[in-house]
């Protein structure tokens, strides 16, 4: 008896052994939350960080020297802000963007990218791979955003949150450029529970 179970395990685990993996993505997936490292501070530190606004899951393209805005992602065409699939934006409360109620729940983000601008778009269509199948009648906001010149260059796409008043910013960088996206919420900064 003790035999045969010895053998079954053997084939299993010479079984498992036989499964192939796929490669490590080259532009692998990424989050943030705000507030900034919720999970960690909450669920690690045992602190209190306030309650949890929104999470951003996006893929990280690196440049590689290559050149981008204008070139690799295309001026004044839709872009799924990453890599892979697009990148979706999740609010745990409803938040207010370029002064239009968004509600509480789960969207992909989209941006047509410019020299001076990048135009970004809150879409209620989810689970999307690229930017392919984008439809621009399920926008929920669109708001236009100045380019921030970076002087040093941010290899990695990237995006985090930060405390802003009232609410926070999620700022998105790549290669040599930034644009900040304000997201506030109407009852000012939430305040932490005690």
């Amino acid at each position: 008896m003790i035999v045969a179970f010895m053998m079954g395990m053997f084939c299993l685990s010479a079984g498992a052994q036989d499964k192939k993996l796929p490669p490590l993505d080259a532009s692998p997936m990424d989050m943030a939350y705000y507030p900034v490292m919720y999970p960690y501070v909450v669920k690690v530190k045992g602190e209190s960080a306030g309650p949890l606004i929104a999470r951003v899951i996006y893929s990280r393209p690196q440049t590689k020297g290559r050149d981008i805005f204008g070139n690799l992602e295309e001026y004044g065409k839709i872009w799924r802000l990453g890599a892979n699939e697009a990148t979706e934006i999740e609010f745990f409360r409803p938040v207010i963007i370029a002064g239009k109620a968004v509600p509480k729940g789960r969207y992909t983000m989209y941006a047509i990218p410019t020299e001076k601008n990048w135009t970004i778009i809150i879409n209620r269509e989810t689970d999307i791979w690229g930017a392919f199948k984008y439809d621009p009648a399920k926008d929920v906001v669109r708001t236009t955003l100045p380019v921030i010149s970076l002087n040093t260059p941010v290899e990695a796409f990237t995006m985090v949150f930060e405390k802003a008043d009232p609410g926070a910013n999620l700022i998105i960088a790549w290669d040599r450029v930034s644009v900040n996206l304000p997201i506030k919420w109407s009852d000012a900064t939430p305040k932490k529970s005690k």
